[in-house]
């Protein structure tokens, strides 16, 4: 007599299975914003390589750009909000101080009683949310995903440091079971704390409230060091590359995408040789949208997800770096049928 084979399910992993991204519909040129900078056209472009950005209109706050994505990322999917076990939003420009602008998205997007929070590592957050996601969803589900910011209202229209590079948008993804071994393979976080200072909003919060300050204080705007931040991202994101390749077991040559963030065309560019990527193709947006916080990976991340660019089993590589200072990538084998 024969005895029935047990059936064995395939080992299963977390990936992405859909992605969205939403950008305001009002274009920004480089001549408006070099206007108002004391900056020309020629000038940007040469500095950062941004050309254009996207602002959003006055009636449009951060959970509008980030409900819109996640709908688009829902839609990709395929699945229903209420099939969602998570939901993080990754902001350092949230509608308000409080509440979590998760959980106005959460009620937009009509996922009632879905845990919803945010994550502020600035431009870096998305690393860090979806680090966060992942493990939440080990044993199975899905997780909503969403980096969203809208610098155009915290930047100071006169510095030309900051003004020329900033624009608004959100991206998202959504995480669920996928057949191993496709996938999140590794991640990998870090935040130098002794550089908090490089990048910062100081007024709004317990240290300095607004209302101990003048209602024209500079300190209301974001400001950046750019060539300490430029110092930092050139030392720290060729290790944060290696080490995310070590932890992966991957190698250069296994790496098909390189997705960063999208910071300044011209640092990237220039840090590119360092990375040990060549076989990679890195995809860069940065001239059409410019700097979107922690939207620039997952925007990034949808265009070359919709345009055919991510093939089942290529090496995909995310990698974002912000205030705090903070570090984030992850390394992803693209595809894989999902899985109920």
């Amino acid at each position: 007599m024969l005895t029935p084979t047990a059936y064995e399910s395939p080992p299963m992993s977390i990936g992405v299975i859909g992605t969205g991204s939403h950008l305001p519909a009002n274009v920004v040129g480089n001549a408006e914003v070099g206007a108002r900078a004391g900056v020309e056209d020629e000038w940007i472009v040469r500095k950062t390589g941004v050309r254009t950005r996207r602002y959003a209109a006055a009636d449009e706050a951060t959970s509008d750009l980030a409900s819109a994505a996640a709908i688009a990322a829902l839609d990709d999917a395929g699945i229903l909000p209420q099939q969602l076990e998570q939901i993080i939003v990754a902001t350092s420009t949230p509608d308000h101080p409080q509440p979590a602008t998760a959980a106005i998205v959460q009620h937009r997007i009509g996922a009632d009683g879905v845990p919803a929070y945010d994550v502020n590592s600035v431009c870096s957050g998305f690393m860090f949310a979806l680090d966060a996601a992942a493990a939440r969803i080990r044993g199975g589900g899905y997780a909503l995903v969403v980096g969203a910011d809208v610098y155009s209202r915290i930047i100071d229209p006169a510095d030309r440091r900051t003004a020329v590079l900033f624009g608004d948008g959100a991206g998202a993804v959504i995480l669920g079971p996928v057949a191993a071994p496709h996938g999140l393979v590794a991640t990998s976080l870090r935040t130098h704390g002794m550089h908090h200072r490089m990048i910062e909003v100081p007024n709004g919060g317990s240290r300095t409230p607004n209302r101990t300050r003048p209602q024209d204080d500079p300190g209301q705007y974001f400001t950046m060091d750019g060539r300490a931040v430029r110092e930092f991202v050139t030392e720290q994101l060729p290790l944060a590359v290696k080490e995310i390749l070590r932890k992966a077991d991957a190698t250069e040559d296994e790496v098909q995408h390189f997705i960063p963030h999208q910071a300044n065309g011209r640092m990237l560019r220039d840090i590119e040789p360092s990375l040990g990527l060549s076989r990679a193709r890195h995809h860069l947006l940065v001239d059409e949208f410019g700097n979107t916080g922690a939207a620039s990976v997952p925007i990034t991340l949808d265009y070359a997800n919709r345009a055919g660019h991510l093939r089942p089993g290529d090496g995909v590589l995310l990698s974002a770096f912000g205030g705090g200072m903070s570090i984030g990538s992850a390394y992803l084998r693209w595809g894989g049928t999902a899985t109920p």
